[in-house]
């Protein structure tokens, strides 16, 4: 993977933002605390996605990573984050334990609860990002597994580290059709990892309906901008009625509608406010993510937000022009 980041060419005073900005964009939300002094920090970064899937590879000086539990809190997109150790070593903690990461190692950290991550002699890493919707396991098994080594004792995690430590880096995979044919077997590969290291590997093979409501949502997030994401469509895609969708989804309390409404206007908030947040209209922005009603979508904006999305936005640019 071609380095997209690189704070050679970054003056040393912007160099903590620089970073700071571009993992929380392009990965998860964490307070970065870089050693060194700001002149001799050096991070080289590259970034790649293989459809959901969110890919860094980065090499860096000492650092400390913490997802705080306001950070944690805040989250949208509960995700699954594997960490793929090159070189050196690392310190992963998260739900009460901590674990050692060695050259040819990986672990496992969530996104929707308080992490810390040391790096106290530099990093050589992949961060490999999922949706935890897409590996469709239990909350538990999850907890359970976070913060474990995951080594050369596996030949499955073997296999996993050859795998993602390559798959980070190679850029012919990030796109079309190759991208389309990994995104499935790094998905299995994964749930093949974590449920052999929890002892019970037939959760890998659990029947479909026991994973229907995770399957659900992940389609519910891979169609989210849809303007035709209904609950027909959505029950035909898997199979089901739409009386058994409903039922589904009330077991995970969840309202279809307000679930699709939160977070289309979370995606139109971030938007709005990121770097190109001029480049489209507000209509643009709102149809973009299913909202087909310009009013409409000022007026829900407005009452989930308490500020309209054309102030919002102005907030976040105001030194640009319209």
């Amino acid at each position: 993977m071609s380095p997209v980041l690189d704070t050679t060419f970054i003056p040393p005073r912007d160099r903590e933002e620089v970073v700071r900005n571009a993992v929380w964009k392009s990965m998860v939300a964490v307070d970065i605390d870089h050693r060194p002094a700001a002149q001799d920090i050096s991070v080289r970064i590259g970034l790649g996605t293989v459809g959901p899937i969110r890919i860094c590879s980065a090499r860096a000086t000492a650092v400390a990573l913490r997802r705080t539990e306001r950070l944690a809190r805040e989250d949208e997109e509960p995700a699954v984050t594997l960490g793929v150790q090159m070189t050196g070593s690392s310190v992963v903690v998260q739900n009460g334990r901590e674990c050692l990461l060695r050259p040819g190692e990986c672990a496992v950290y969530e996104s929707i609860a308080p992490y810390t991550h040391l790096f106290d002699k530099g990093v050589d890493y992949r961060f490999i990002h999922f949706p935890r919707a897409a590996l469709a396991l239990p909350d538990r098994l999850l907890r359970d597994i976070t913060a474990v080594p995951l080594g050369s004792d596996s030949p499955i995690a073997r296999l996993a580290f050859t795998y993602f430590s390559q798959l980070a880096v190679t850029d012919e995979l990030h796109q079309g059709v190759h991208a389309d044919a990994v995104v499935e077997p790094s998905i299995e590969l994964l749930r093949a990892v974590l449920t052999s290291q929890h002892g019970n590997a037939s959760l890998a093979r659990a029947p479909l309906e026991a994973t229907l409501g995770l399957r659900i949502t992940q389609f519910l997030r891979t169609h989210l901008a849809g303007p035709d994401l209904s609950a027909a469509r959505i029950a035909a895609a898997h199979g089901i009625s739409v009386r058994h969708l409903y039922a589904v989804l009330s077991r995970s309390g969840i309202n279809l509608g307000d679930w699709i409404r939160t977070r289309r206007l979370a995606a139109c908030r971030r938007e709005l406010a990121g770097p190109y947040g001029r480049l489209r209209t507000i209509a643009a922005v709102g149809r973009r993510w299913g909202f087909v009603d310009a009013t409409h979508f000022s007026k829900v904006f407005k009452q989930a937000y308490g500020i309209s999305p054309r102030a919002w936005r102005d907030q976040n640019h105001p030194c640009s022009s319209a």
